[in-house]
């Protein structure tokens, strides 16, 4: 990406909506700077407040689905923003005709992080540990954990921002909570993680440390400029996570985890893996599994590599877990 070498500053600046929380600034912030570095046009932030910003309900009793994402999208319709960030992870897999997801760019560390009191890390976690999070996906491989190497945690569901859930552990409220990497390092914190978990313990969200860039698809001419931020592999795998949990019928409060990473080869020869995972919030049952292919480049590609890993999953029982306080 090259810097435009004249001056469009008398151009009205370009509109980026975002949610108003810390995290959904920054990342919005990283855009806006590599969007004014494309066009030479200053970028303006225009903070949207959304359901999910105010609701108190826990995300898998509101659904999960869109909470965060609407109030963006019909500011865009609106024509009072001209382009929305948001967290890849939280976006419906149904894309509306009338946006475009414009751009993907450079995924972050898709995995998730412990933030433990004294420094623990999961395998280290006292006897009877409560360690807070507000995702299903997340307790059921936790709860699965647990029940594999012998210990006993109590997974408590929780919500707020990154202060809120850190600050349930410095006050002796729970002895960890679970985040996403990303996050925390998108606001400069990750720091303050005790253990990175491994997506052989842990399968994050479909798209988690991923963002998307989403304009009107009216408006082409700033589609192709956004496009330029776009990830070849980034989008490859996370259309085929996506595809994995539309193809499982699942939202994204469902207790669904999926990765798809590009594997090292020869020069020009590159392989794709997909783990995909369902369990129910105890963790008694999980159904994993995972498939490997060419890196599909082409849209439709990434597509079926996730119908082809859910139609595996379903076979074995994943469609009979998802129910469970998914909804």
């Amino acid at each position: 990406m090259t810097e435009r070498a004249q001056s469009t500053s008398t151009e009205r600046a370009l509109r980026l909506g975002t949610r108003r929380s810390k995290l959904a600034m920054a990342q919005s912030g990283h855009v806006a700077e590599a969007v004014r570095r494309l066009t030479g046009r200053p970028v303006e932030l225009v903070e949207i407040t959304t359901y999910g910003d105010t609701s108190r309900e826990h995300l898998a009793q509101i659904g999960g689905t869109g909470v965060f994402v609407t109030a963006l999208r019909e500011a865009l319709l609106a024509g009072e923003v001209d382009f929305a960030v948001h967290s890849l992870k939280d976006l419906p897999t149904a894309q509306p005709d009338d946006l475009v997801l414009a751009a993907v760019p450079l995924r972050e560390d898709p995995r998730d992080v412990l933030v433990a009191r004294d420094g623990l890390t999961l395998d280290r976690l006292p006897d009877g540990a409560r360690v807070g999070t507000g995702s299903p996906r997340r307790m059921a491989q936790l709860n699965a954990y647990a029940r594999d190497h012998g210990l006993r945690i109590e997974t408590v569901a929780i919500r707020g921002n990154v202060d809120t859930r850190i600050g349930y552990v410095r006050s002796g409220e729970l002895d960890a909570v679970v985040l996403a990497a990303a996050g925390l390092n998108r606001i400069g914190r990750i720091d303050e993680a005790t253990d990175f978990l491994s997506p052989d313990t842990v399968l994050p969200a479909p798209g988690q440390g991923a963002l998307a860039i989403e304009c009107p698809a009216a408006d082409a001419a700033l589609a192709a400029v956004l496009a330029q931020l776009d990830h070849e592999h980034t989008r490859a795998a996370v259309t085929a996570e996506r595809s994995l949990l539309a193809a499982l019928e699942a939202g994204c409060s469902a207790p669904v985890g999926a990765l798809a990473e590009v594997l090292p080869g020869g020069e020009d020869v590159h392989e794709m893996r997909l783990r995909g995972v369902v369990g129910t919030t105890d963790g008694s049952t999980l159904v994993q599994l995972s498939t490997t292919g060419p890196v599909p480049t082409p849209h439709d590609g990434a597509v079926a590599l996730g119908r082809e890993l859910a139609a595996e999953m379903l076979a074995k029982g994943a469609a009979g877990l998802m129910g469970e306080r998914a909804l």
